[in-house]
């Protein structure tokens, strides 16, 4: 039997429409829901739910290394953001 493993991760929400869509980084799994916090639930059992199956598969430790994790001081450690911006580009000079 496995110990419980606390995994952090960063989350970006965005409106689509009419539908607020949860991205969680750097895991990459995406959700959505009418509302940001029914996204944000949504998001936080596609995570859970991801997690479980690739602990189940033994492959948790290749995801999130794949993902930029790091394991330190017996814990899972998420990549560092050092900026979340928005750019822009133009199209069609």
């Amino acid at each position: 039997m496995s110990r419980a493993q606390d995994i952090e991760f960063t989350v970006q929400i965005w409106k689509e429409g009419n539908q607020f869509v949860a991205h969680a980084m750097p895991l990459d799994i995406m959700s959505s829901g009418k509302t940001p916090e029914e996204a944000r639930r949504a998001l936080d059992e596609a995570v859970h739910l991801f997690l479980v199956t690739a602990s189940d598969m033994g492959t948790l430790e290749e995801v999130l290394q794949d993902a930029g994790y790091e394991f330190s001081e017996g814990r899972w450690v998420s990549p560092f953001w050092v900026a979340i911006e928005r750019h822009s580009a133009v199209v069609g000079v």
